[in-house]
């Protein structure tokens, strides 16, 4: 099973104000909550969509095939390396003609290994996400993130929380992309 890792999603300070405007927040006392309820609707948008919301460094390691594996995250953006990782865990170069990348029109990142040489496993990194700057998001993914991170903040103290509003998923389900 690929196991992989990633920099966590990195707001924009206009990410904060987007909310802070939502909630009709004028001090700065809040700001490190609020950054907090950003950070876990951005990645709950991002389970709920199956794609990567703002473009950063992913790395995934996978077993190493001859066959053509897919990257997990996704739209990937570019395929920056391939590294081989030996039986005892340690990293070995792979020349570039040791291995295959491709990358298609739909964002899948996609990666084989034709001479492993020693390696029993492989490192790759690469870029993925579907917009570079939180002003570049699209608008129904940014404004379903504020609602969910306002959501969160305005039902912090109360008990009979009934969940996000429908409108959250009703905004990132045109973007939601299911696998099989």
């Amino acid at each position: 099973m690929a196991m992989i890792t990633s920099e966590p999603v990195a707001l924009a300070p206009l990410a904060l104000a987007e909310v802070k405007a939502h909630l009709h927040i004028t001090r700065d006392a809040d700001d490190a909550v609020l950054t907090g309820h950003l950070r876990s609707a951005a990645a709950l948008c991002e389970q709920f969509i199956g794609q990567s919301v703002l473009q950063r460094p992913h790395r995934e390691t996978l077993a190493v095939a001859r066959d053509w594996q897919t990257l997990a995250a996704q739209p990937v953006v570019a395929i920056t390396g391939v590294t081989g990782i030996t039986a005892d865990g340690s990293s070995l170069a792979l020349a570039s003609d040791a291995y295959a990348i491709a990358l298609d029109a739909g964002g899948s990142g996609r990666v084989r290994v034709l001479r492993p040489g020693s390696a029993s496993r492989i490192e790759v990194q690469y870029s993925a996400g579907i917009a570079s700057h939180w002003g570049d998001l699209p608008e129904p993914l940014r404004q379903g993130i504020i609602r969910l991170a306002a959501h969160v903040h305005l039902a912090r103290d109360g008990a009979g929380d009934a969940g996000p509003p429908a409108s959250v998923s009703a905004l990132w389900r045109p973007w939601r992309v299911v696998r099989l």
